[in-house]
């Protein structure tokens, strides 16, 4: 209407303090950090310490210590959430479980799934299940009929063909290959396809899916030196169609595999004789056999140890150093580390440039950038204290984790610093009194599973960080922690 006048629109940002606090403190984590990216003043108000009091108390079921000197809730928050991934507890929840005295081959640890093999023995549990005392969430299967060389798990959303009307909660499937020439994938405790193609064991399987939503596929690599593509959606019990294409050109058995960090269709693999091939999967369309699509080489000096593919540069360990190719060219860029006298273990997060090797009583850390320009690269920090060879290394953000088989202990350190943050017995203890070290490990956020036997039996070891209160003490001559100072209070202290 003419002459009549619209009222402004009122934003969050015209509502008083109060109200959007209130507001703030029914939403996520996610989406109180998503509004202190907003503007300065919503900021101030997500970091609260009413909301991140919230936060705390129903991530762990903990009050904030209520002598905090003069620290936020917030910050207080994200020093607990570190600490409990590096392990600075003595008390976290525990479970062992007692096997057969054999060898661990694989262990796998993810959300709720723990996964070992011994053997040709897969062992599979739902750790949720078996904390609600659930029936059949544990299972022993056998049908493979030769050892289990490797173990991936996938989402299952990634292979809805699959399992069409399965779509429940986070689910995953779990892949493995055996010696027996086959590949299983396994469901609920059964065996729902085996795929066979590969004319001897199959010795290593893709780290990812690999192609687009629509058309992803698995590669396995073989002691017959081919690479063969899979489509894990195929119909038939036994997966007759699923074979898409047989990759041929390494001499040797194709021991490692990843897919590219920067084009989900590259696969890099490493052969038995250090040969490095890159193959453009999404031209391999049929099932016949298949050359072209290699569209890089290279190849490392020593044997290989492990890889990692990070944006358009792969790391590959082998011998005793670290190398890094550009993909786009397969030119080496630089030597990021030298372990003399060998390597046995690499791991990296490349996100923050750092990589870990393992070797004859110790892991060393390396920084990526600061041995751009050296001709001699030098470690930032050594692991020292193991016995025997560290051939099981774990990095993330938080934490490196280091153990072998003749250590009765896996140690934890700060990724950052390489300071020793924990020390966790993982043995199994025979009839004479000697102990077994760590054969297996395997780490998932603030949760460690680690697998060893003897002559008696065979010992998993499952620990969980998420809900300990009894913080590891650290020495007086280490820095102060604002974190271990606010919760070093007494109890008689803290909130009821």
């Amino acid at each position: 209407m003419a002459g009549s006048s619209r009222s402004p629109a009122t934003s969050i940002t015209d509502l008083n303090e109060d109200t959007v606090a209130h507001w703030a403190g029914h939403l996520s984590l996610r989406d109180v950090c998503n509004l202190a990216m907003t503007s300065s003043a919503l900021k101030r108000l997500a970091y609260s310490d009413s909301i991140w009091q919230r936060f705390f108390r129903e991530q762990w079921r903990q009050h904030l210590p209520s002598h905090s000197r003069g620290i936020g809730a917030r910050e207080l928050y994200l020093a607990r959430h570190a600490a409990v991934r590096q392990f600075k507890f003595l008390d976290p929840f525990v479970l062992q479980f007692r096997e057969q005295a054999k060898p661990f081959n694989q262990l796998l640890l993810r959300k709720s799934h723990l996964v070992w093999s011994q053997g040709s023995l897969l062992n599979i549990l739902d750790l949720d299940g078996y904390l609600k005392a659930r029936p059949d969430i544990f299972h022993t299967l056998s049908d493979h009929k030769a050892r289990i060389t490797c173990m991936r798990l996938f989402p299952l959303n990634e292979v809805t063909s699959l399992f069409r009307g399965e779509m429940q909660g986070e689910q995953n499937v779990l892949v493995t290959s055996s010696c027996d020439h086959s590949i299983r994938l396994w469901w609920k405790g059964s065996s729902m396809r085996c795929f066979r193609g590969h004319n001897g064991p199959v010795l290593s399987l893709s780290n990812k899916l690999l192609g687009e939503d629509s058309s992803k596929v698995l590669a396995s690599g073989g002691e017959d030196g081919t690479i063969r593509l899979w489509s894990l959606g195929s119909s038939g019990k036994r997966g007759q169609r699923a074979l898409k294409a047989t990759l041929y050109g390494h001499e040797k058995p194709v021991n490692l595999m990843s897919v590219a960090g920067h084009k989900t269709s590259l696969l890099v693999t490493i052969s038995r004789d250090s040969k490095v091939k890159v193959w453009d999967t999404g031209t391999a369309t049929s099932s016949s056999v298949r050359t072209s699509c290699c569209v890089g080489m290279t190849s490392v000096a020593g044997t290989p140890v492990n890889m990692k593919c990070h944006e358009t540069l792969l790391y590959v360990a082998a011998g005793s150093s670290v190398t890094a190719v550009d993909l786009r060219t397969m030119q080496k860029v630089i030597t990021a580390a030298v372990h003399q006298p060998k390597m046995c273990s690499f791991d990296a997060f490349l996100s923050k440039y750092l990589i870990c090797t393992g070797g004859d009583g110790r892991a060393m850390l390396w920084d990526i950038r600061r041995n751009q320009e050296s001709l001699k690269p030098e470690p930032i920090a050594e692991l020292d204290g193991h016995y025997g060879q560290v051939t099981s290394l774990y990095m993330d953000q938080y934490k490196i984790v280091t153990g072998g088989p003749d250590d009765a202990y896996v140690n934890v350190w700060e990724v950052d610093t390489g300071v020793q943050t924990n020390s966790l017995l993982c043995s199994s203890t025979a009839k004479d009194g000697t102990e077994s070290g760590c054969g297996a490990m395997a780490v998932d956020g603030c949760r460690i599973a680690t697998a060893s036997s003897c002559e008696n039996w065979g010992l998993v070891h499952f620990r969980d960080f998420n809900n300990a209160t009894n913080p590891v003490r650290k020495p007086e001559s280490e820095p102060s922690s604002k974190f271990w100072d606010s919760i070093s209070v007494s109890d008689d202290d803290s909130d009821d």
